[in-house]
């Protein structure tokens, strides 16, 4: 027993110490490559619903063909941003916001998205919401964009617990 707990420890530690990057990256490549489709006509699945969510978000202000590129580099800039590792907290700020539209057309496109609504979701609605995942990396991203970090050892994370909650007390 005193084996696999030394394995299990091992184990923890190693997806401590690299689970934050190979989360950030792979947000990143899902962001990049989704984002780099949106510059191809009809090449990404999402391509209509994004630009007519957009086009009725800006009451026909922003047309499809300004709002697709928008939307490809600014897809593409998050991922830039969560690969490199740079600008972590404004590239947050941007997956955040993109997010939000990206949630839209559950609401106003629900035949579209949903069989039967709320509860069984079309093809189009499971690609929104497994949006949710990347919206909750993005928030655990967020949380270490300032120097935090992982910690896979219990004591030391308790420590680190009660000095977070002492420094909020005192302010």
């Amino acid at each position: 027993m005193k084996q696999f707990d030394r394995i299990d420890a091992l184990i923890t530690r190693t997806m401590a110490r690299y689970g934050m990057t190979l989360l950030r990256v792979s947000v990143g490549v899902v962001f990049l490559w989704f984002g780099a489709l949106k510059f191809f006509p009809n090449v990404s699945p999402a391509e209509d619903l994004a630009a007519r969510t957009i086009e009725t978000l800006t009451f026909s202000v922003v047309t499809p063909s300004i709002a697709l590129p928008i939307l490809a580099l600014w897809e593409v800039l998050i991922g830039l941003g969560m690969i490199s590792g740079r600008f972590v907290r404004a590239t947050i700020l941007l997956l955040l916001v993109q997010m939000l539209g990206t949630v839209t057309p559950l609401f106003l496109f629900p035949s579209e998205t949903f069989t039967t609504f709320p509860i069984v979701p079309t093809l189009e609605g499971q690609y929104i919401i497994k949006n949710l995942v990347l919206v909750s990396a993005g928030i655990v991203i967020g949380a270490t964009a300032r120097g935090g970090d992982v910690v896979a050892d219990r004591d030391l994370a308790e420590q680190a617990h009660q000095r977070y909650t002492q420094q909020r007390d005192a302010s």
